[in-house]
């Protein structure tokens, strides 16, 4: 405990920000409290930083994040000849200071720093990056996280996360770094004066916007369907670049939750501003009373990811990010075909956790899924590969089951501004039709076989916490399963072994199932928990909820060492 109130009383003198050295104070002789804010440093890895808000090396505050980006200075001057960084932010506490230091450290080292305006989704940040022809790219976000989190995604010049190498050398240069002596900053309004820092232009904006409405596929249904749709931003960044699509394309009949449409960091109406979860379309359903909309749309703060929840009987049911995964695989690919738009070698992209029902339908209509790992990095980097070949028009759509999705090329980093319009273009579509999309869900299931998709999460807090996440992992991999909820292991996959999978080291064991059945074990990588995602095949609904539950049950007691 020595070395740790040692650093605390270094961060008592060195401390200049009001707000931290207050809460420095009122925690003095609270041994758990400090603990907690220094046993370790946020690491800085392909996810970039991301934690919990306060003071201290375990927390986002303007001084890890200064360290942070001398430490990526450093390394995009070793790399690169006149280097220039993009930075966004989103609507979370201290985003837009965080932004601005970052453009402040990345000046006074003589990198060209473009920063937005105002904050605007993460899928822009991704497009500026390229559009600049910038060496990397900064976004302040903590995606989903609880209001109490912030973070600080970095991105490569291609336009999506750093991957492995990147990450790793960065990580080089910012342990070297001292966090209150080697950092160096200039003013932020200087920089503007001086041209080292520039504020992104509206022209770059409405191109994104351009390319986003480029995607359309069946621009009359939108146009003509009469859809109602409720959208909600969660107080994020989603407000205005959705709206503006949504006009720009014709949705006519779309109300905007009230209380949640303003940007707002403490997320006073979902303290979890998650779309995969039912607590967010509260509000939204309460509106419904007044206005049946047939879709309600749901973005997280930063806009990368969507989801939604469908009118069916009277009752808003929500849909899984595999269930509109294969909606949307569905709807593009039979569009294609009918309309003769289809490349020669179509292929869908996605994490291999993600439903393979996305597999067998894309196998339907010719189509290639590629799997792989998690990390929407990899979808970006696949994509970033088939355009050097010149293939880009070969990709149709990529996707992640945790409600991340991109179709079009314009970004390499999954976009719920274009998943939000194409979800109601699709919406739209089946109206005509006299279908609503758990009619069409339905229609998938029947016609490819039932798929029962779902990830439960499990936190793991403070440092204790993280311990124990390496003990059941080391456990998995000592302790051989031999059946899982009464079904044979095929195989076991430790995606830590190269020498198995062609795919980069991750902390990853899926246990192959027979008749198709799976259970993958992964820690966040951004966050304190491990995921587990089961998947559950069957004839009938029942008999694979019955399975799910069976398989769940014996995961669970592979948390308890």
């Amino acid at each position: 405990m020595e070395i740790y109130n040692e650093l605390y009383e270094l961060w008592l003198e060195k401390c200049k920000d009001f707000e931290l050295r207050e809460e420095l104070e009122s925690i003095r002789g609270k041994d758990e409290e400090i603990l907690d804010r220094f046993y370790k440093k946020l690491k800085f890895g392909t996810a970039g930083l991301r934690g919990v808000l306060g003071a201290g090396t375990n927390r986002m505050n303007i001084y890890t994040v200064n360290q942070v980006t001398q430490g990526v200075s450093e390394y995009l001057l070793a790399t690169f000849k006149n280097p220039s960084v993009a930075i966004a932010y989103d609507s979370r506490i201290n985003s837009e200071r965080f932004a601005r230091e970052t453009a402040c450290v990345f000046a006074a080292n003589g990198i060209k720093a473009y920063i937005y305006p105002e904050l605007v989704p993460t899928p822009m940040l991704s497009f500026a990056v390229r559009k600049l022809s910038c060496a990397s790219g900064v976004m302040i976000t903590a995606s989903h996280n609880p209001a109490k989190y912030n973070g600080y995604k970095c991105y490569d010049s291609e336009g999506y996360q750093m991957t492995d190498e990147a990450a790793d050398s960065s990580y080089a240069y910012i342990q070297k770094v001292d966090i209150f002596e080697d950092v160096k900053k200039i003013d932020f309004e200087d920089g503007l004066k001086t041209g080292i820092i520039e504020y992104i232009s509206e022209e770059i904006i409405n191109e994104f916007y351009d390319l986003v409405a480029s995607k359309t596929i069946n621009p009359d249904a939108i146009k003509h369907a009469g859809l109602k749709v409720i959208f909600t931003p969660l107080n994020g960044t989603g407000n205005i670049p959705v709206r503006k699509m949504f006009e720009r394309l014709g949705l006519q009949n779309v109300k905007v939750v009230k209380e949640q449409e303003l940007p707002d960091g403490n997320f006073p109406t979902c303290p979890y501003p998650n779309p995969e979860i039912k607590q967010v379309f509260e509000c939204a359903i309460k509106m419904s009373k007044d206005f049946k909309a047939d879709l309600l749309v749901a973005t997280d703060p930063d806009c990368d990811r969507m989801g939604i929840a469908v009118l069916d009987n009277d009752e808003y049911k929500l849909m899984s990010g595999n269930e509109v995964g294969a909606l949307f695989t569905e709807y593009v690919l039979s569009q294609y075909k009918e309309k003769g738009l289809m490349p020669a070698e179509p292929v869908i992209i996605k994490s291999f956790v993600t439903t393979n029902l996305v597999s067998v339908i894309a196998e339907n209509y010719g189509a290639k899924a590629i799997d792989l790992l998690t990390g929407f990095k990899y979808i970006g980097e696949y994509i970033t590969n088939l355009e050097k070949e010149g293939k880009e028009d070969n990709f149709i759509i990529g996707m992640e089951e945790s409600y991340g999705y991109l179709f079009g090329i314009h970004a390499r980093d999954k976009d719920a501004v274009v998943a939000s319009t194409l979800v109601c273009e699709m919406a739209s579509y089946y109206k005509q039709q006299g279908k609503s999309l758990i009619d069409v869900m339905n229609e998938i299931y029947d016609k490819y076989g039932i798929y029962l998709n779902r990830v439960e999460s499990f936190e793991f807090e403070g440092a204790a916490g993280m311990q124990k996440m390496v003990r059941i992992m080391d456990n998995l991999r000592v302790d051989k399963k031999e059946q899982v909820g009464g079904l044979k292991v095929l195989k076991t996959i430790d995606y830590e072994d190269t020498t198995v999978t062609s795919l980069p080291a991750s902390n990853v064991i899926n246990l192959i199932l027979e008749h198709g059945n799976s259970v993958v074990v992964r820690p966040s990588g951004t966050e304190p928990k491990i995921k587990i995602y089961v998947t559950a095949v069957s004839n009938t609904f029942e008999g694979a909820e019955e399975l799910f539950e069976k398989m769940l049950a014996d995961a669970k007691t592979w948390l308890e060492v």
